[in-house]
């Protein structure tokens, strides 16, 4: 008895060190690397809309989400696959969302069971084994499209493609490495909680010692679930001839990994935060595409109704003469939404068109760069060129938002069901400028703390 109190103290003091560990630095690390899986999977996500592999779900930012819930993964026919994939993935990405931006990356809300969540989360696709023979429906589907995409001889989404299944390659194994170890701490920390609680005055060597722990864990923990395996486990440690092997391999295992200060450690870097906003922001480059021929459409609707025959003749001769054509030019009206007051603007619509090109041009050619591109840049850089890249998207967002509803309004009645409402690519727009600032704030707030850690002359050194 007097060894296992001993065992049982050794033990507390091992999970207390061991989860402060775990706190200050595998679950840092997990939450980056959730990150950057789901940033690669986004990229990939907007590849397939922009490539008309599938459709936009229009529920998507409807989603409520309080807790990780794995899509579907049931079989569907070669017929539903186009309309069940559009609805899967945006549910995939929603849960990936939910799961980097709202969920608590800490030992104690990390529980088995949210744990199993997490694992299934990651493993929803299989990307390390793309297989149109694979025993999941989704991967199968995915195979499928990834294809599609490679025979269309695109060597711009070839790349995207390889790089960003390089990333998924990357980080699933340190994503299952870290839920593993924080799988055996709350396995272990299990077990001394059924020391302390449950098993003094159970004899352990009696064939119904697990009986007899159940019978008395459910009063003494209620509402808490009880793991067979782990009392057979517990048994086997404390009165076993192994035992006293089994209580030290538990021990090593809870070990400290790497605990000798560490020589010439480099500067911290709050890049890859910089990087994943820009990524974020530029995959907007996708949306502007989408609604570029839509708002096309839209215009060339509205002045056919507004042009008399006669006015039309005078345009085609321009055409055919070369000679510029007169501004298109709509008065449009939106909220300030620091002022809260109505704004009137007068927008060339032909110089509006070519802004959003240009922009999707160029938001296109960041997200080309991937992260490893965008960390090679200095800092100031990356600040700068994020905060640009959000202003712009949030300009161009106010303006496409203001002309949306300037059509719907201006049209004729007979001709509103023609008109093509660009709502669910505003959102997309706006979703993205909303993560784009929260990365912006979270590098702001980082390079803060350490700035303050300086002046005060406290190392950061983990």
């Amino acid at each position: 008895m007097a060894d296992n109190n001993e065992y049982q103290k050794t033990l507390a003091e091992a999970l207390s060190a061991r989860q402060d560990w775990l706190e200050k630095t595998e679950l840092v690390k997990l939450k980056e690397e959730c990150r950057i899986f789901h940033t690669a999977y986004l990229r990939l996500y907007n590849l397939f809309l922009k490539k008309g592999l599938i459709h936009e779900d229009p529920y998507k930012q409807e989603a409520k989400i309080g807790e990780i819930e794995i899509p579907a993964t049931e079989s569907f026919t070669e017929m539903e696959r186009v309309e069940q994939l559009s609805i899967r993935l945006a549910n995939y990405d929603n849960q990936l969302d939910f799961l980097v931006n709202f969920y608590q990356f800490s030992v104690d809300f990390l529980t088995l069971d949210r744990i199993k969540k997490i694992l299934a989360l990651v493993k929803y696709i299989d990307w390390s084994h793309l297989s149109t023979d694979s025993s999941s429906a989704n991967t199968r589907a995915v195979t499928e499209i990834m294809t599609q995409l490679k025979l269309g001889g695109d060597p711009i989404a070839q790349s995207a493609i390889n790089e960003n299944l390089g990333e998924f390659n990357k980080a699933v194994p340190v994503i299952f490495t870290i839920l593993k170890e924080i799988s055996d701490f709350h396995r272990e920390n299990y077990k001394l909680a059924l020391r302390d609680k449950v098993i003094a005055g159970i004899s352990l060597e009696q064939p119904m010692a697990v009986v007899q722990i159940k019978k008395k864990f459910i009063s003494v923990m209620p509402g808490k679930p009880f793991y067979s395996d782990l009392v057979e486990e517990l048994i086997k440690e404390d009165v076993s001839k192994e035992g006293p092997a089994l209580r030290e391999k538990v021990l090593k295992s809870l070990q400290i990994p790497n605990s000798k200060p560490k020589v010439d450690k480099p500067p911290v870097s709050f890049k890859a935060i910089l990087a994943e906003g820009l990524l974020i922001i530029s995959s907007v480059a996708a949306t502007f595409t989408e609604i570029i021929p839509k708002i096309d459409e839209n215009e060339t609707l509205l002045e056919n109704r507004r042009k008399s025959l006669w006015e039309k003749i005078r345009q085609i001769i321009k055409q055919m003469l070369n000679k510029e054509q007169e501004p298109v030019v709509y008065d449009v009206e939106y909220i300030d939404s620091i002022k809260g007051v109505t704004v009137k603007e007068k927008v060339n619509f032909t110089h509006f068109r070519g802004d959003i090109e240009q922009k999707a041009k160029h938001l296109a050619g960041i997200n080309r760069n991937g992260v490893t591109k965008l960390e090679a840049l200095p800092d100031d850089r990356l600040i700068a060129l994020l905060e640009k890249s959000i202003r712009d998207v949030q300009s161009l967002h106010k303006i496409l938002s203001a002309l949306d509803d300037f059509f719907k309004l201006t049209v004729d009645k007979e001709d509103r069901d023609k008109v093509r409402g660009i709502k669910p690519e505003l959102a997309t727009m706006k979703n993205a400028i909303i993560k784009a600032n929260q990365r912006r704030h979270e590098y702001s707030a980082q390079k803060e703390e350490e700035e303050q850690f300086k002046r005060l002359g406290i190392s950061t050194d983990i």
